[in-house]
């Protein structure tokens, strides 16, 4: 597959062939539904468990009479009726981890990219380059390219300096290096953006 490649001037860089073995295998609802759901369950913070009588601090000597006080016959402030005492059937302690195989996985990014592909959301640009990592210089810049509602830009190995600190104050543009390419990211925005690295860095990530 033949993508035309532009500049941040949205001027023409010349085209670069895309590997249809990542860029163009046909996506499955199924298989992008179970990484996505994958990733977000694992996202999910530990819950943590609520001390019960056997875990809080307090004294088990019994307090009071066992006849004649005129009181109930408690035998330890650990009770879950006192203040400072245990929770009664409180909630346990839980992880919410999920395991998924690395084929599928894979599979599901590949499919996520093929999508963006093929809807003709996909833009590859050459560099990203910024002059001075001015945001109203590039907020011009991206008029001109239609990026759309919202973006993910996905740079090589580092991200581009320039253009990190031009965009941090728009909200409709985000950044990751290629490493941290994403099924969830990429289908909740309505723009891939990729550089020639970005590409490079994907392409040589399914082929070893």
């Amino acid at each position: 597959m033949k993508v035309p490649v532009q500049t941040l001037d949205a001027q023409a860089g010349g085209d670069l062939e895309l590997n249809d073995a990542v860029f163009g295998v046909e996506p499955r609802a199924d298989i992008l539904h179970r990484v996505v759901t994958w990733q977000l369950v694992n996202r999910r913070a530990p819950a943590r468990a609520t001390r019960e009588r056997s875990d809080v601090a307090r004294t088990g000597k019994k307090f009071g009479r066992q006849k004649g006080g005129g009181t109930a016959r408690h035998g330890d402030r650990r009770a879950p009726i006192f203040i400072g005492g245990g929770k009664a059937h409180g909630a346990r302690a839980r992880v919410f981890s999920a395991s998924l195989n690395k084929k599928v996985r894979q599979l599901g990014l590949k499919m996520a990219l093929s999508s963006k592909a093929a809807e003709g959301k996909l833009i590859v640009l050459d560099n990203l380059d910024v002059p001075e990592g001015k945001t109203k210089a590039l907020k011009e810049q991206l008029g001109k390219l239609g990026f759309g509602k919202n973006a993910l830009v996905i740079d090589g190995d580092a991200l581009n300096v320039s253009f990190a600190r031009a965009s941090s104050n728009l909200e409709s543009i985000n950044l990751l290096p290629a490493i941290g390419a994403n099924v969830y990211d990429i289908m909740r925005h309505d723009t891939l953006v990729l550089t020639r690295a970005a590409v490079e860095k994907l392409e040589a990530r399914f082929n070893g």
